[in-house]
């Protein structure tokens, strides 16, 4: 069981409620990782934004980004992060096999070479940063721009602090549905709610 609780929309301020509500409309549960990072509206606002930056722009695809997260998340061995990124990379595209064999990254045929160099970047540098020799530097660079280096040394960068955040506070997947609440009233065409009161 996690080590600190996981707050409830009616637990938060509107703002974070409003946030709580987008996640559940993606993703059909509210993580419990957010959850408990709403103890700190400040942090939980900008780590959502820091989220989506990493994700969802720049060039390198969702999809890649996915691949290197998971790669991170085995190597520090965080179930609650693989729980849902396993998931998510699955949905883009990658295979069950590929995913559970990705440690043999370099002996396997269906990785593309400029993939096996992001998954050895999120190997390298979640075990040891100072590792990365001027070799494999040159290698990233023969496959992507500087840019792009960029959002991969992010996005291994950001799950190596949710991988440490989660595993130290012993987080439990989240389920679907979980973090959910009951929507706002609805109205109908006079402004009445169903249960006809005036909001």
């Amino acid at each position: 069981m996690s080590r600190i609780s996981r707050l409830n929309r009616d637990e938060v301020t509107p703002e974070i409620a409003a946030g709580f509500d987008k996640i559940f409309a993606v993703r059909g549960n509210v993580p419990n990782m957010f959850r408990v990072m709403a103890h700190r509206p400040e942090i939980f606002a900008t780590m959502q934004a820091h989220f989506a930056a990493v994700l969802n722009t720049g060039t390198v695809s969702t999809k890649l980004k996915e691949l290197i997260i998971v790669r991170t998340s085995q190597v520090n061995q965080t179930p609650y992060c693989l729980a849902s990124h396993t998931q998510l990379a699955r949905g883009l595209g990658w295979s069950d096999d590929q995913l559970a064999h990705l440690a043999d990254w370099q002996s396997r045929e269906d990785f593309t070479p400029a993939e096996k160099a992001a998954v050895r970047l999120a190997e390298t540098v979640t075990r040891d940063a100072h590792a990365v020799s001027e070799e494999q530097f040159a290698e990233l660079r023969s496959f992507y721009s500087e840019g792009e280096i960029v959002e991969l040394l992010c996005a291994i960068g950001l799950f190596n602090y949710f991988n440490r955040f989660n595993n130290a506070l012993r987080m439990e997947p989240t389920k679907p549905g979980e973090g959910g609440c009951v929507a706002p009233p609805e109205h109908d065409e006079v402004g009445l709610a169903r249960n006809g009161t005036r909001q």
